[in-house]
């Protein structure tokens, strides 16, 4: 994009003056798209895109956006031109309350680039090397004390048990080994809080800003883990000490542009952003693997049969991540099929085209990546589990932008990386003690779309000492 005076309009081009405008539905669907939100919001969208293709107008509370469900589209928005499209949108100014400003939320600009460059050097490969051992660590306590607590035939909901070590790896790699009683005290807040989150993304919304006792419960905690990171900052600037935690990058990080860091008020926001978005994906992306290794036995022994030659007994490395190559397969196509963070917003800043289809200035944008994950034209047999598809070979006959688990262009997501060495490397050593067996009558779970696309009621499995 050129640079133009602030207020002046763009002149309009002949590209813009014959585009088509977005199709919208018939007033039947119109009509029935809050109810139908409320009921069934993946089944509806999905139902728009059959019946009107892969760019729709629909209205969600009475805000008409543009569903979008195309790699081209994806491209253009997060890619090509992404720097027509921010966040000013209905979606993150509802959960503002909570991100405050923080990397995931931000709406863009100057102040998102700096926040980014900032962070981003915390988050490269060699750094992330460095996170594999709290890992390893905290999936080893885990497996030791599941051999004591439970026998072959209990039935374990491993979404409680997977969420607790998630919050237990976000939480060691901010702040160290030695957070003490006063971690464990914010653990359970946290827990608290994401209950309240999810419960408030269930139709119809109240926004957080109205005091109901659970919104002032939230707030009251937010203000708590605001006062625990303070107090561990203080400690840390007081002791002199090094520690080899994200907390210490990002308290020494410095914008290579600017020369400045993060204010302290932008860390604790940041620091936050980090526990939600490190828990809440990672601890739904490992319910969803026990859920499709459980259910699928040949590619259960594939996973077993690799982990047992490339790992033979010992704990996996960072370096060993590469070479687990179809436990990553199975990884990706988890991650197809129930990418956690299912949906998102971009508002236009001025007016563009997408696929010959005219976008009006502050149009706000539905990018609908579960259905684009399963885009027939790019995915055959789309709801059929097969890690196959991630193959070298296979990979090379899609559009790059066919699949985004952690979105896409300069806004993806800052700890890629992370999650997905965290994800192998868990699923490698639970594969290395149990087999994972579905009891009669929990193979069918169903995606709750939330905040996050959760197993609704939790994976209940049986965990099969090998």
């Amino acid at each position: 994009m050129t640079e133009q005076v602030v207020g002046e309009s763009r002149p309009r081009t002949a590209k813009i003056d014959s585009a088509r405008p977005v199709p919208r539905p018939v007033l039947r669907d119109e009509l029935r798209s809050t109810f139908a939100m409320r009921s069934d919001q993946v089944g509806f969208l999905n139902q728009m895109i059959d019946r009107y293709g892969d760019i729709v107008q629909i209205r969600v509370l009475g805000i008409k956006m543009a569903m979008l469900n195309h790699p081209d589209y994806f491209e253009h928005v997060l890619v090509r031109n992404h720097e027509n499209y921010n966040k000013d949108t209905f979606l993150f100014r509802a959960i503002a309350p909570i991100l405050r400003g923080g990397l995931i939320g931000n709406v863009g600009g100057e102040p998102w680039r700096h926040q980014r460059r900032t962070m981003q050097p915390s988050f490269h490969r060699p750094q992330v090397a460095g996170f594999a051992l709290n890992m390893t660590d905290e999936t080893a306590q885990m497996l030791d004390r599941w051999d004591h607590q439970y026998q072959p035939s209990d039935v374990v909901n491993v979404s409680t048990e997977l969420g607790q070590l998630a919050m237990r790896i976000v939480f060691r790699s901010l702040f160290g080994a030695k957070v003490g009683a006063r971690g464990k005290a914010i653990e359970d807040m946290f827990f608290e809080a994401n209950q309240i989150a999810c419960a408030f993304f269930r139709f119809p919304l109240i926004p957080l800003t109205w005091p109901t006792p659970s919104h002032r419960r939230l707030a009251e905690i937010i203000r708590t883990m605001d006062g625990f990171v303070a107090d561990i900052i203080a400690d840390r600037v007081r002791s002199g000490e090094q520690h080899d935690d994200l907390l210490d990058a990002m308290l020494h990080a410095v914008d290579d542009v600017t020369g400045t860091g993060l204010s302290e008020q932008q860390l604790h926001r940041e620091v936050l952003n980090l526990i939600i978005g490190g828990y809440e994906t990672t601890s739904n992306s490992v319910s969803w693997l026990m859920h499709t290794v459980g259910t699928h036995p040949e590619v259960q022994r594939r996973l077993i049969d690799e982990v047992d030659t490339v790992l033979n007994g010992r704990a996996p490395t960072f370096d060993d991540v590469l070479n687990l190559k179809y436990t990553r397969m199975i990884v990706d196509e988890t991650l197809r099929l129930y990418t956690p963070a299912w949906q998102t917003m971009r508002s236009s800043i001025e007016e563009d085209v997408i696929g010959g289809f005219h976008i009006p200035a502050r149009s706000d944008l539905y990018l609908n990546i579960y259905a684009l994950h399963r885009h027939p034209e790019f995915w055959p047999d789309p709801e059929a589990f097969d890690p196959d598809r991630f193959t070298p070979e296979e990979i090379a006959k899609r559009p790059k932008q066919a699949y985004i688990p952690f979105g896409s262009g300069p806004r993806i997501c800052i700890g890629k990386h992370f999650a997905l060495t965290e994800l192998v490397i868990i699923l490698a050593m639970i594969a290395q003690r149990y087999e994972v067996v579905i009891p009669p009558g929990c193979a069918n779970v169903q995606p709750e779309p939330l905040i996050t696309l959760h197993p609704k009621g939790g994976v209940h499995v049986r965990m099969v000492r090998r």
